[in-house]
């Protein structure tokens, strides 16, 4: 057997698992995204914008692919201004503004099924809840506020 034929079968094995290596890394860096994303948008009220790309926009489209009911919505709906996310740990929470209308749609994730929402509204938003985040769509500078 020459030498090569010797050194080849590790080389071979080597970039076969480096190549594994690699392509399985990816879906676990979008899950520490994710998990990093959902982190910093807990308790939070975030513009939607689609260009440029806003924080919120990411958010929506991270949550409609994790909840299909919410694609539904939103694709029904169109996109909301903002969105808002909490969780009490065992249940998470979200409220979709929609501006124009003046009226919002809750969720929330239904108990053992956290795939599957629970949905309420529309329902009005209130005049300060208007002023609040027509002033921040307006000037994306100033912070809406924590929930």
């Amino acid at each position: 057997m020459k030498r090569s034929e010797k050194t080849g079968w590790p080389r071979v094995l080597g970039l076969a698992v480096a190549g594994w290596l690699a392509t399985s890394c990816g879906p676990v860096a979008d899950q520490w995204r994710a998990g990093g994303m959902a982190a910093a948008a807990k308790d939070q009220i975030m513009l939607v914008r689609k260009e440029p790309p806003s924080f919120g926009y990411q958010r929506l489209e991270m949550d409609t692919r994790a909840y299909p009911d919410m694609a539904v919505l939103v694709a029904k709906r169109g996109l909301p201004d903002f969105l808002a996310e909490t969780d009490n740990g065992e249940w998470r929470y979200f409220i979709l503004y929609y501006l124009k209308e003046r009226h919002a749609y809750a969720c929330r994730t239904h108990g053992g099924n956290k795939r599957t929402l629970e949905f309420a509204g529309p329902y009005p938003i209130t005049d300060g809840e208007f002023r609040l985040l027509d002033g921040f769509r307006r000037d994306p500078s100033r912070q809406p506020g924590n929930l």
